[in-house]
């Protein structure tokens, strides 16, 4: 038998999902999540504690829905990694733009820590990364490459919710994302990266590819090649 706190749970919080999509946050109120998910309004603060709580975990569940979709999509292994990596950067700010108040419910750095779906997200974007790092296309490591990413991201899904839709940019974003890849990619997409960098990060990328190596001695190489991209980046002349 179905465990009944939990179905009405997850009653609450898909009511108020369809109330955030339609009307925005100013539409979850405790009266209208109530008579939506049809549970009397104290069930509500006895589950989430207040509207806020609410909020949270809708965010969380609307943010889950979306990364188990996109996880779901196998990338092409025959495919551009980079193409795959803008299209899953085109594909994350729509979401964002249609789903704002989510974003800024998870973009809030207390709630960004301690999101179970904002951390799954952030694995499928290292994964995409890792993909670029393989082909022996990144200058920078995959850390960095993400922090970039990442960063660019959020600063261009804020500027374009800053502004009516109808005066948004919409080469804005692909404008940014290509300053992201001029800072982060190799510029020969047909040749190796052959600086220091380059060869520490692709090589870094294609250790679990090789067999006859132990958990120990690949977890030591890692550590390496990590340290000395760090210490490349850090104290190579910028240009």
């Amino acid at each position: 038998m179905p465990d009944a706190p939990t179905d009405t749970r997850s009653a609450i919080v898909a009511a108020a999902a369809h109330l955030l999509r339609t009307g925005g946050a100013r539409a979850v109120t405790t009266r209208a999540v109530a008579q939506e998910a049809g549970v009397p309004p104290p069930t509500i603060f006895r589950l989430f504690g207040d509207k806020d709580g609410l909020l949270e975990a809708v965010a969380e569940h609307v943010m889950a829905d979306y990364v188990a979709t996109k996880a779901a999509r196998a990338a092409d292994e025959d495919g551009d990694p980079v193409d795959d990596l803008r299209a899953a950067w085109s594909e994350h700010l729509a979401f964002n733009l249609a789903h704002p108040d989510v974003f800024l419910l998870l973009a809030d750095p207390g709630r960004r820590r301690h999101s179970p779906a904002t951390s799954a997200g952030a694995e499928v974007l290292r994964a995409r990364v890792a993909r670029v790092a393989a082909a022996g296309r990144l200058k920078v490591s995959e850390a960095r490459a993400v922090d970039l990413i990442h960063a660019a991201g959020s600063g261009a899904v804020l500027a374009l919710l800053g502004r009516p839709e109808e005066h948004r940019d919409p080469a804005l974003s692909d404008a940014l994302f290509d300053a992201v890849l001029g800072k982060i990619l190799n510029s020969a997409p047909e040749e190796l990266d052959a600086t220091p960098v380059g060869l520490a990060v692709a090589f870094r990328a294609a250790l679990p590819q090789l067999p006859a190596l132990t958990d120990a001695e690949r977890a030591l190489l890692t550590e390496w090649l990590t340290r000395t991209v760090t210490e490349l980046q850090d104290h190579r002349p910028r240009t």
